[in-house]
């Protein structure tokens, strides 16, 4: 078997020293949307989770959606206790999260300030994430998810 990338090898650390049972799966296919990701693992969009970085005045904070919402730069903001936010660019995700944009893992990203969450994402017994490429996820509990990042809850997404 091949070694896993760097990337997908830090989120597995960070598993291990949380001891948080999770299991990550490689898909060769790749998983770069919400759909694509909910077909090869074989759940819900909504149980997959979008990792999206924004940048609220000034701040990067990692915003946790499902795969079937999507976020509102408005509700991130306001959750985020900021006048603004915007999408981040590649370049602003890379140095903030240490992921490739397509590739993001919830954790660890030292260089992200906070982690909110949507409140659909606790509704799950499982939820997926990104696990450091484009190709690797996560099923993950999700209170372990948000114990990981320290994730706090909020309205993030369109009605």
């Amino acid at each position: 078997m091949e070694p896993w990338p760097e990337s997908v090898e830090r989120v597995a650390a960070a598993l291990r020293q949380e001891g948080v049972d999770a299991r990550i799966e490689e898909f060769p296919g790749g998983t770069p949307t919400a759909r694509e990701a909910a077909k090869a693992v074989g759940c819900s969009r909504a149980e997959i989770v979008k990792s999206l970085l924004f940048v609220c005045d000034g701040r990067p904070t990692l915003a946790l959606v499902p795969g079937d919402r999507r976020a509102d730069e408005t509700k991130v903001a306001a959750a985020a206790g900021a006048k603004a936010a915007r999408v981040a660019k590649p370049a602003e995700v890379l140095a903030a999260t240490g992921f490739e944009p397509g590739g993001v893992a919830p954790f660890p990203a030292s260089a992200v300030s906070q982690v909110l969450i949507s409140p659909d994402l606790l509704l799950h017994e499982r939820v997926w994430i990104g696990a450091g490429s484009e190709r690797h996820m996560a099923g993950i509990a999700p209170r372990d998810l948000v114990r990981i990042t320290n994730a706090r809850a909020g309205d993030l997404t369109q009605a």
